[in-house]
């Protein structure tokens, strides 16, 4: 019985990658260009940052959280007026825009999503993230400061709603959409009506994206100066003097704090700017990181 000789092994092939073909060397030169492009967008923001931990942290103090602005000359003071001026200012913007901008998702996400009224819908909202803040600004003092006739806080918080109002609606939508649709279809075959599987199937399932929108849209709000400048201008008074809420008064901001004291010539007041800045930037940090855990949480 004859026996068949093994064949002669074949070649190995190469299993690593030479540097010097051109798709190796795409790969690189793409690589070292991304590398540089990030250090270098990386820089400004670093330095700022530096700055801002420097500069304002060297002034920071907890009399500083709770106090009024000081007047020119004088030392010390805060800014605590403008931290709860800015609190209820972006409070009020949010009131009206998350439950505006969460039915009108429901309406272009869930009821007539491909009608023309949600076409032009759609395009309004779009349009309206590019739309320049001063100009909603210009919008709100011309609704409510001219009608009430005083800078205040709800006419603040309009301005801020405007800006608010299409990264919500976006976002919102975007979230309801993703909801699987064989759990709707399980739903509606349970014997649910549309409404019943809107608030019981469709938000919770949607909500930790929409609250990712929420939130990316008050940090924006929160930054926010030239709106303010029309509508809540300045003050250097609390909103809750004597157990008595003024919300029909000129209203402090940290955003106008930092815009106003940074021009004085006074040095109290330049560091209080500095000092404001780098709370207003450790507010909008933690909303960020909030809204990145909420939309983790949500995958």
């Amino acid at each position: 019985m004859s026996t068949i000789a093994p064949s002669a092994p074949g070649p190995v092939p190469r299993l690593q990658r030479s540097r010097l073909e051109i798709r190796a060397l795409h790969s690189s030169v793409l690589t070292t260009g991304v590398w540089v492009a990030a250090l270098l967008a990386g820089v400004p923001l670093i330095s700022v940052l530096y700055m801002l931990i420097v500069r304002g942290g060297a002034r920071l103090r907890w009399e500083v959280l709770v106090e009024l602005p000081p007047a020119g000359f004088e030392p010390g003071g805060g800014f605590g007026n403008a931290i709860v001026g800015t609190a209820a200012t972006v409070g009020m913007a949010a009131a009206i825009s998350v439950p505006l901008g969460i039915l009108a998702a429901v309406f272009l996400a869930e009821l007539a999503p491909s009608s023309t009224l949600a076409a032009v819908a759609r395009f309004g909202a779009k349009t309206l993230t590019g739309l320049p803040s001063i100009l909603a600004g210009v919008f709100a003092y011309a609704t409510v400061v001219l009608l009430t006739g005083t800078y205040s806080a709800p006419a603040g918080a309009v301005a801020l709603a405007v800006l608010m109002l299409p990264t919500v609606v976006l976002t919102a939508e975007e979230a309801m959409k993703s909801v699987p649709r064989i759990t709707k279809e399980a739903a509606y075959g349970m014997g649910c009506t549309r409404t019943q599987v809107i608030l019981n199937v469709t938000l919770p399932t949607a909500l930790p994206g929409i609250l990712t929108g929420v939130m990316l849209a008050v940090a924006r709000a929160a930054g926010e100066t030239a709106p303010l400048l029309f509508t809540a201008l300045f003050s250097n008074y609390w909103l809750l003097e004597h157990g008595h809420l003024s919300l029909m008064r000129p209203t402090a901001s940290l955003a106008v704090l930092i815009y106003n004291f940074s021009g004085m010539p006074f040095e109290n007041q330049i560091e209080l700017a500095w000092a404001a800045s780098l709370v207003l930037v450790v507010i909008v940090l933690l909303v960020n990181v909030l809204s990145r855990l909420l939309g983790r949480r949500r995958l």
